[in-house]
């Protein structure tokens, strides 16, 4: 049978049968005019042969023949498949290699942007969420709760007392209402009366050489007027510096000074003076003490209030 034969035919044969159809397919006039007439057909197997003697190819009649024959059978024609799933799947295996590449970058695409989302962004705020839950629930309560009770320890004064429940009231205000900035505020108010309470300091007039023990300022409010101060500072038992918090009362501010200026009468400052004036030594230069359990300093001598933290 003419497969079997083709099948059994020597390779060499098969691959010039094939070059013949290429040759006939690329002169396709002469394919055009000689396939036509069944009967011309020898005349074409001898236009080939000489076409392939020209190039030094000896080509036998019966590879000619089978040439011709195969072009008209479309033998070795190639006819693409039908588009449908089979080839589609045959397709998607053969490029195998390139859509995994593609399917990969794709992967790693999205696990990156789901890492960057997580870690740069959702899981910091499931963690900064928490940690706010936690301050409200546990860490604040816990520090008015134990600032109460040290307080209540080291209060000697009603108004100390009367102080700290003011401030403890307000920190159970905004915990409930989850104010977590005025209830933090709270606990710092807190924290400093327990502080204040703790301390125990003398204030003193600054008696040192090279040292201001007293300056007079006018007022902003009243250009007649003249306002006297006396510089004081404040030694614990060991005579060592305490930081207190002032209030100056030119501009408001609070600050945290071991040195500051107390306003006195104009005859308290002119007796002060003159105590130094005499052998440079203040003789009575204790102004006020702070005992244990206290949160305003007892003064020895009379103030008016007003208190300045430069000059």
């Amino acid at each position: 049978m003419a497969s079997t034969a083709a099948a059994s035919a020597p390779l060499d044969d098969i691959m010039l049968a094939m070059d013949v159809v290429d040759t006939l397919r690329h002169r396709r006039h002469l394919v055009a005019r000689e396939l036509s007439e069944d009967a011309r057909e020898a005349e074409l197997i001898d236009r080939l042969r000489e076409i392939y003697r020209g190039q030094g190819i000896e080509v036998t009649d019966d590879i000619l023949h089978e040439g011709v024959k195969a072009l008209k059978e479309n033998r070795f024609a190639y006819t693409p498949p039908q588009p449908g799933l089979g080839v589609s799947l045959a397709r998607l295996y053969v490029n195998r290699a390139r859509y995994a590449r593609i399917a990969l970058i794709v992967v790693l695409c999205v696990v990156f942007t789901w890492a960057g989302w997580f870690f740069g962004y959702h899981l910091p705020r499931q963690n900064a969420a928490e940690a706010i839950r936690i301050e409200m629930s546990e860490t604040l309560p816990n520090q008015v709760i134990a600032l109460g009770e040290e307080i209540a320890k080291l209060a000697e004064t009603p108004d100390a007392r009367e102080k700290a429940a003011s401030f403890m009231a307000a920190a159970e205000r905004a915990l409930s209402a989850q104010d977590r900035d005025a209830a933090r505020a709270a606990v710092g108010e807190l924290a400093l009366i327990r502080d204040e309470l703790a301390r125990e300091y003398t204030i003193s007039i600054v008696s040192r050489p090279g040292e201001l023990s007293g300056v007079w300022r006018i007022p902003d409010a009243n250009p007649d007027a003249q306002n006297f101060y006396i510089i004081v500072e404040a030694l614990d038992t060991a005579g060592n510096p305490v930081s207190v918090g002032i209030r100056n009362e030119e501009n408001g501010a609070i600050q945290r000074v071991t040195k500051w200026g107390v306003r006195v009468s104009e005859k308290i400052f002119a007796g002060v003076r003159a105590d130094k004036q005499d052998d440079g030594i203040i003789q009575n230069a204790l102004v006020a003490t702070k005992p244990l359990g206290h949160l305003e300093p007892e003064y020895a001598i009379p103030v008016m209030g007003g208190t300045i933290t430069d000059w």
